[in-house]
């Protein structure tokens, strides 16, 4: 079987490069090229590998998808340019893997719609370490029985968007599975420093100098606390996850949220 041909969107960010390297490292997939919009050097066309080899690398992704015809895109970018960056893989018949966050309930039926339309996939995912994936799998069987509950999610400095996209999920699921808000503690004049608030889950963000990915989910009953705790100490963390996705877009039509489908949860 011929490998999959992957091409990497913010192949010079943090996250990007932990991609690269975790294509390089599967026989059965194979990087051909990189694109990132920070490339504004017009000559520096090609991205040089650990390996000592090579592939291209641009600042225009529709002209490399032209050029290399890749099955997937990886798209670790930012949301705004995510969004769009999805159109135009999923009109060219390219599936896509996205780790980018922040995405509208319009904007995921769209790249669902393209997805279906053009018979590719997608994989939008809010954390892609597995860990974090059972994590809050764990606590949507909790949630069914407790009164109260919290999230506290830290992040390092750099990450915009608060409370982080792992957070918000969580506490979706944890709602859905209780089927009524949580109870809710303090009065109205203490509701202001209590965090974001989900189905009467209070959602606290922390960003520090030092942290990768971190979220704790506590619950509580009369006598009785419970902890759900998971640390991402590097960003290799979410590479199985990714090699996961990949594998698995190809095999789809239209969109999947969220690791826990291709896991079976």
């Amino acid at each position: 079987m011929a490998p999959i041909k992957v091409v990497v969107n913010g192949a010079l960010g943090k996250m990007g490069r932990e991609v690269v390297a975790a294509v390089l490292r599967e026989p059965d997939l194979k990087l051909v090229g990189t694109v990132d919009a920070a490339n504004t050097l017009a000559d520096r066309t090609k991205l040089e590998l650990p390996n000592g080899s090579n592939v291209p690398l641009s600042s225009d992704l529709a002209g490399m998808l032209e050029t290399v015809r890749p099955d997937v895109v990886v798209d670790f970018t930012i949301h705004e340019v995510a969004v769009q960056s999805a159109r135009t893989c999923l009109k060219k018949g390219a599936s896509v893997v996205i780790g980018t966050t922040g995405f509208t309930k319009d904007e995921v039926s769209e790249i669902d719609r393209l997805a279906r339309a053009n018979k590719v996939a997608a994989v939008i995912a809010p954390n892609f370490a597995l860990g974090a994936v059972l994590m809050m799998h764990l606590a949507k069987i909790a949630a069914r029985y407790f009164d109260y509950a919290e999230i506290i999610e830290l992040h390092h400095e750099q990450k915009i968007d608060a409370p982080s996209g792992t957070a918000l999920m969580t506490a979706r699921l944890m709602s859905e599975a209780r089927r009524k808000p949580f109870e809710r503690t303090g009065g109205e004049a203490a509701q202001v420093s209590r965090g974001d608030q989900i189905g009467g889950i209070s959602l606290h963000s922390i960003r520090l100098p030092g942290l990768v990915a971190h979220q704790e989910v506590l619950l509580g009953a009369v006598g009785q606390t419970l902890s759900i705790r998971h640390d991402s100490t590097s960003r290799e963390s979410f590479m199985p996850g990714v090699v996961l996705a990949i594998r698995e877009v190809t095999k789809r039509t239209g969109l999947v949220y969220g690791l826990d489908t291709l896991l079976g949860l």
